[in-house]
C-alpha cells in the first residue's frame, strides 16, 4: 500500500513539475505578463469553450496594455508573445516579415494528414508558401474580377427573390442568409456550379461548407495536447478536413473540369485559371481541389460574416443606412443595376464596410511564428530575444476596440474612415486596422471578398429597409464554440420593401 501511494505521489509530482516547468519562462527574462493556469495557460477558452475566446485576449490586453510593447503569455504550456502595440504589430507583419513569415499552425498539418489544408497557402511555409501564393495571385486581377462580376450579380438576384419570398413570413436569420449568398457566389466562380442554397433546404455544397468549418472535438483535443507537449507538432499532424469532405470537393472539381473540357465551355472564372495552371504546372486533381477549397473558405465564411455584421450595424443605425441608401441609389443604372467600377468607387459604402470590419473582425487574432531569432522591444531600453519557433500573437480584436486609436470605439461610426480624414490609410499606417492582416501574407482573396459583399449589400439596401428584430440577442453574444467571430443564436433582421 505504501509503495502504491508513493508511486502515485511521485507520478502526480512529476506531472505537476512537467506542466509547471515553463511557468517562469517570461519572469526569468524580465517580461511582464499574466501567470498561466495549469493545463490551459492564459487562453482556457480555446479548450473549455465556456466563453468567447476573444474575452481571454481582451482581459489580458486591458490589464497589461500599459506595461509593455510586448508581454509574455502561455498557450497551454507553450510560451508565446502577445504584442500590445500597433507599431510592433506592423513590424512583425511587414518590416520584420522574414523573421515571422510562417503562421503558427503550419507545423500542425501535413499534406499526408490533410491533403486539402496541407496544400492551403495559409498553412504553407517558406518558399513553398511563396510558390503557391504566386500560382493563385493572378486569379485576382482587376480584369478577372470584372469578368466574375456578372456571376455575382446573378446570385444577388437570387438572394433578392429569396428575401421577397421569406420577408412576409417574419424576420430573416441574416447570418444564414449571407452564408447562402456567399456559398452560391463562390460555388459559381470556382466550380461553375449552382449550389442552390436559396432553393434547397439542405443544399449539398452549403452543408459541406458548414461541415468544413464546424468546430471539431478531435481538433480541440489535439490543440490541448500540442499546447501541453509542443514537440508533438512534429509527430502528430491534425486533419482539419475529413475524408468525406475531401472526396466531395475533389469529385466536384473533377466533374467541373470534365464538363468544361467535354463541352468546350469558355468562361473567365477561377476554374478557368486553375485549368490553365494545371496545364502549366501539371497540377493533380487534389492540388486543384485544394486551391478550390482555399478560395471557397476565403470567399465563403469570412465574407458572409462581414456582410452579416454590416447589415446588423446598418439595422441598428438607420441614419447610416439612409445615407448609404442615398449613395447606392444615385449610383444605379436606369435598370436598377450597378457597374463594377461604379460599385468600387462609392466612398460611403467603403466607410460602412470597413467600420463593420473594425468592430467585428472575422479573425480576432493572428498568430505568427518566429522563424529567425529576433529581438523585440519590451519597454524603452529593454529588449527580449524571441527564440525560433516561439508563437507571436497579434490581438486584432482588442486593438480595433482600443480608445487610444479609435474615439468611442464601441460606436458604429463610418465617418471615422471618410476620405476627408484619410480613410483607412492613416489607421493602416499606424498598424491598428487589420481585418485582412497586412504585409506579404495579407488575405489573398481580400479584393474578391470586398466585391461580393458590396454587391450583396447593394442588392439589399436598395430594395429593403432593415431593422433589428426582437429575436436577436442584444447586445450580440459571440459563439464560444466557434474558432472565428460568430454571433450566438444568429442575427434576426426585419426586411421592409422600399416603395419604388
Amino acid at each position: 500500500m505504501f509503495v502504491t501511494v508513493t508511486l502515485l505521489v511521485t507520478a502526480i509530482t512529476f506531472v505537476y513539475v512537467y506542466l509547471a516547468w515553463y511557468s517562469n519562462y517570461w519572469t526569468k527574462r524580465g517580461v511582464p505578463g499574466p501567470a498561466p493556469r495549469l493545463l490551459f495557460g492564459n487562453f482556457p477558452s480555446f479548450i473549455l469553450r465556456n466563453r468567447p475566446f476573444v474575452d481571454d485576449f481582451q482581459d489580458i490586453y486591458d490589464k497589461y496594455r500599459s506595461k509593455g510593447n510586448v508581454i509574455g503569455v502561455f498557450n497551454g504550456r507553450q510560451p508565446a508573445v502577445l504584442v500590445m502595440k500597433p507599431e510592433i504589430i506592423k513590424d512583425v507583419l511587414i518590416k520584420n516579415f522574414k523573421q515571422f513569415q510562417d503562421n503558427e499552425f503550419a507545423d500542425s498539418v501535413s499534406k499526408d494528414s490533410d491533403p486539402i489544408f496541407g496544400r492551403n497557402p495559409f498553412m504553407l511555409k517558406g518558399e513553398e508558401w511563396k510558390e503557391k501564393r504566386a500560382e493563385v495571385t493572378p486569379a485576382f486581377t482587376t480584369s478577372r474580377m470584372k469578368a466574375l462580376f456578372p456571376f455575382v450579380e446573378d446570385v444577388s438576384n437570387r438572394m433578392k427573390q429569396y428575401i421577397a419570398q421569406h420577408t412576409t413570413k417574419g424576420p430573416i436569420e441574416t447570418r444564414e442568409l449571407c452564408a447562402k449568398y456567399t456559398t452560391d457566389v463562390v460555388s459559381s466562380c470556382i466550380f461553375a456550379a449552382d449550389a442552390q442554397s436559396f432553393t434547397k433546404e439542405k443544399a449539398e455544397i452549403r452543408e459541406m461548407g458548414r461541415k468544413l468549418l464546424e468546430p471539431n472535438f478531435q481538433i480541440v483535443v489535439m490543440f490541448l495536447l500540442i499546447g501541453l507537449i509542443p514537440a508533438l507538432k512534429k509527430l502528430i499532424k491534425i486533419s482539419f478536413v475529413s475524408k468525406e469532405i475531401e472526396q466531395f470537393f475533389t469529385d466536384l472539381m473533377e466533374k467541373a473540369v470534365a464538363y468544361r473540357e467535354q463541352n468546350n465551355v469558355k468562361r473567365v472564372d477561377y476554374l478557368d485559371h486553375l485549368m490553365a495552371l494545371r496545364a502549366k504546372k501539371q497540377l493533380s486533381s487534389l492540388d486543384m481541389a485544394a486551391h478550390g477549397v482555399t478560395f471557397f473558405i476565403d470567399g465563403f465564411e469570412t465574407s458572409s460574416l462581414a456582410m452579416c455584421f454590416t447589415l446588423y450595424e446598418l439595422a441598428r443605425n438607420p441614419d447610416c443606412q439612409e445615407t448609404l441608401r442615398s449613395e447606392l441609389m444615385a449610383a444605379r443604372n436606369e435598370d436598377g443595376s450597378i457597374d463594377y467600377d461604379a460599385l468600387l468607387e462609392l466612398p460611403y459604402l467603403d466607410q460602412v464596410l470597413y467600420e463593420a470590419l473594425r468592430i467585428w473582425p472575422p479573425a480576432a487574432f493572428l498568430s505568427k511564428v518566429c522563424t529567425v531569432p529576433t529581438e523585440l522591444e519590451v519597454t524603452d531600453g529593454q529588449k527580449v530575444l524571441i527564440e525560433r519557433g516561439l508563437p507571436v500573437m497579434l490581438p486584432v480584436w482588442a486593438v480595433h476596440r482600443d480608445k487610444e486609436y479609435y474615439e468611442e470605439p464601441e460606436r458604429f461610426n463610418p465617418d471615422r474612415f471618410s476620405p476627408a480624414t484619410g480613410g483607412t490609410k492613416v489607421y493602416r499606417e499606424k498598424g491598428c486596422f487589420l481585418p485582412f492582416g497586412d504585409g506579404p501574407r495579407q488575405c489573398l482573396g481580400m479584393r474578391f471578398a470586398l466585391m461580393q459583399v458590396k454587391r450583396g449589400l447593394f442588392e439589399v439596401i436598395t430594395k429593403y429597409e432593415v431593422s433589428v428584430n426582437s429575436k436577436s440577442k442584444q447586445p450580440i453574444q459571440l459563439d464560444p464554440k466557434a474558432f472565428i467571430v460568430c454571433p450566438l443564436g444568429g442575427i434576426w433582421l426585419d426586411y421592409k420593401p422600399i416603395e419604388a
